[in-house]
């Protein structure tokens, strides 16, 4: 059982909370305030904005060697987005499959969303908060609801807009001076760390047009900060909360059979009141029904009535189609199609100038909980509960239901059973009403905290005044939390199957309206509870200035090393570690620690100044920024990166490891 139930905060408990907090947060800083211009504008004294994202050395945001796209808040807010999905949505830069907070857990979605720059796996993107690493989601690609290690990757919706200062996107490969988890690109999250003041805003949106239900969204945030001479102290509360909007809200998701649209009928053969496969019986195309006064009734045929189904009066082979439910079975009313979910932020910034900016003191802190409430139709009995000698399933369509079963309705078996059970097989069935559904309510916990002293060094002479300094320490860490429920047991349905007593038996022969009985429910039905975590621990140095002057510029350098620690597990339900979960993805238990020691240098050497440059054509493989009369050559010296341990350990041997093949060395 999880340490702490996994909840949804209701809609007037987090408004209440999330408002009472952020007035207890404005009341503390408001009395410290001191009158100041407009809340975050920065002052005449604000230092002159450099870039940092795709070079280690600190340079003119129009002097760039590598193409990078830079987004403020009033440039997020121009594209019209209001949350992290939304903006990937509209960046040019974001191709191929992203994963998403629109991706319904029951699909493989866990409420995260990661970048995926120029169409590769999101796992080729790199994502950096204040130009450093941060931890991935904690099941290493959303294992736990099964998805794909491809997908593994930084969950940015855990970072809400309020807390952006901007973002630097690098739209090209960043391998040498980031390594190669940086192949797509680089995508660096900066937060708010000068603010003056106190802001209150709030976002509500909704969409109630009588095509669907009332689908809220609603933000609301604090940012309140002091600042003098040499101290600036930053504090930011989130909160967000939305509510689902389901196929049946909608009319063109209301439906799985998108015939009508020009697609295709998707829906499924796993239902109440259906045997046989499709298509192998001649006298039976489409298998056989329940006939319509028990198959939408919650009844089932007499026990034991008829040798076989071909045979029985209470099933026909006469299946319509197109029809309503009655051929296959329509899973999308019940499906989230963009699924609930609600966030909480506290972040905290102190930075500290001593000795006349000489030297500085900084620290940061951030807390994010985020809730994902994926929804679904019931799960389908698919694969058979019973199998071969060789471990696969006994029967490919359908499950296979023992003849001594109180509930079966025929007396001839259609097959035996290894151990000699004779059997009917092809039989489908869905929980429809056992449990109403499924779910998938996954929960993050994610901490990020920066501690570090920076300075410059000009009080050593004229010769290092444009000299700095930085040496820190990270620790990043991401848990994540999955109850998936609705799950079928594959050993607890096999024993109900098996059960000769009514009270206890489970029926998978009922109609759509049919429920079984209280105690076959809790035999077959179970919830699982998977956990995941990714810890990253850092320290670094670095080292940047001017070396000498030439006439087009000073020859600048950069140098530095850093150390860092991974940490990840993932631990799945013991259901799914032995494989007797049906409807769910089978994994394995994993654990991996891994040592990384790096060093970097690098020099840029200006070739030609403003001025010559602007009366000569400047070829096609000039730096970019040759555009404002600028020609520069970057040589990147020596980048080495080495691991000195690198020892995975997976305690039982794992189908699916989330880190084969991928890359996470500077």
């Amino acid at each position: 059982m999880p340490r702490n139930p996994i909840r949804r905060l209701e809609p007037a408990q987090f408004i209440s909370a999330s408002v009472g907090g952020l007035f207890a947060l404005l009341a503390c800083s408001v009395s410290a305030q001191n009158p100041s211009p407009t809340p975050g504008i920065p002052t005449e004294n604000e230092a002159e904005r450099i870039v940092v994202t795709g070079s280690n050395i600190p340079t003119g945001e129009e002097v760039g060697s590598i193409p990078v796209d830079t987004y403020r808040p009033e440039d997020i807010e121009k594209l019209g987005v209001r949350n992290a999905t939304d903006l990937l949505t509209k960046l040019p830069q974001s191709l191929g499959s992203t994963i998403n907070q629109n991706a319904n857990g029951i699909d493989g979605g866990n409420g995260s969303v990661i970048p995926n720059l120029r169409g590769l796996l999101p796992k080729e993107t790199l994502v950096l908060i204040d130009g450093k690493r941060a931890a991935i989601i904690g099941s290493g690609g959303g294992v736990a609801a099964g998805a794909s290690p491809g997908v593994a990757g930084v969950d940015i919706n855990l970072i809400p807009f309020p807390m952006i200062d901007h973002i630097d996107i690098l739209k090209d490969g960043a391998s040498a001076i980031y390594g190669s988890d940086a192949v797509a690109g680089v995508f660096n999250i900066f937060l708010k760390h000068k603010f003056r003041g106190s802001e209150i805003g709030s976002s509500i949106g909704n969409t109630n047009l009588g095509s669907s239900n009332d689908a809220r969204e609603l933000e609301t945030w604090m940012i309140t900060g002091m600042r003098d001479d040499k101290t600036d102290i930053v504090i930011i509360a989130d909160a967000y909360d939305r509510a689902a909007i389901y196929g049946r809200d909608r009319n063109i998701t209301s439906n799985a059979n998108q015939a009508a649209f020009g697609g295709f009928d998707l829906r499924s053969t796993d239902f109440p009141g259906y045997i046989g496969p499709f298509f192998s019986n001649p006298e039976a195309p489409l298998g056989f029904r329940l006939i319509p006064k028990l198959f939408f009734s919650g009844n089932s045929p007499p026990p034991h009535s008829a040798p076989n189904v071909s045979q029985s009066l209470y099933y026909t082979n006469k299946v319509p189609y197109p029809d309503g439910n009655f051929t296959l079975y329509n899973y999308a009313p019940a499906t989230a199609s963009i699924p609930a979910a609600d966030r909480q932020s506290f972040y905290g910034s102190f930075t500290r100038d001593i000795y006349d900016k000489s030297f500085t003191v900084f620290a940061d802190f951030k807390y994010t909980r985020s809730f994902f409430d994926g929804a679904g139709a019931a799960s389908g009995f698919f694969p058979d509960p019973f199998k071969k000698a060789n471990g696969a399933a006994f029967n490919l369509d359908g499950i296979s239901v023992p003849i001594a079963n109180p509930f079966n309705p025929f007396t001839l078996a259609d097959a035996i059973l290894p151990d000699g059970t004779p059997v009917t097989t092809g039989v489908h069935f869905r929980g429809i009403k056992d449990t109403g559904g499924a779910t998938s309510k996954t929960t993050f916990h994610d901490w990020l905290l920066d501690a570090g002293l920076r300075g410059r060094m000009g009080e050593f002479g004229d010769y290092f005044k444009n000299w700095n300094w930085e040496s820190g320490f990270r620790y990043s860490r991401n848990e994540e939390e999955t109850l998936t429920g609705g799950v079928v047991s594959a050993k607890g349905l096999r024993e109900a199957l098996l059960d000769t007593d009514p009270a206890t038996a489970f029926n998978p022969f009922l109609g759509y309206q049919g429920r079984n009985t209280a105690a076959a429910i809790s035999r077959v039905y179970v919830t699982l509870h998977a956990t995941g975590q990714f810890e990253l621990a850092s320290s670094y140095f670095h080292l940047d200035g001017d070396l000498f002057n030439l006439p087009a510029g000073p020859v600048s350098f950069a140098a530095g090393l850093e150390y860092r620690r991974e940490s990840w597990r993932n631990d799945p339900d013991p259901k799914n570690t032995s494989f007797d979960a049906i409807g769910t993805f089978n994994s394995q238990t994993a654990r991996v620690n891994r040592d990384v020691w790096g060093i970097y240098q690098e020099v840029r050497i200006p070739v030609t100044s403003p001025g010559s440059c602007q009366e000569h054509t400047v070829s096609s493989s000039t730096s970019p920024s040759a555009k404002n009369g600028i020609a520069r050559i970057h040589l990147r010296l020596l980048l080495l990166s080495f691991c000195l341990k690198n020892t995975p350990s997976i305690t039982r041997r794992s189908r699916n490891f989330p880190f084969a093949g991928s890359r996470l060395s500077p």
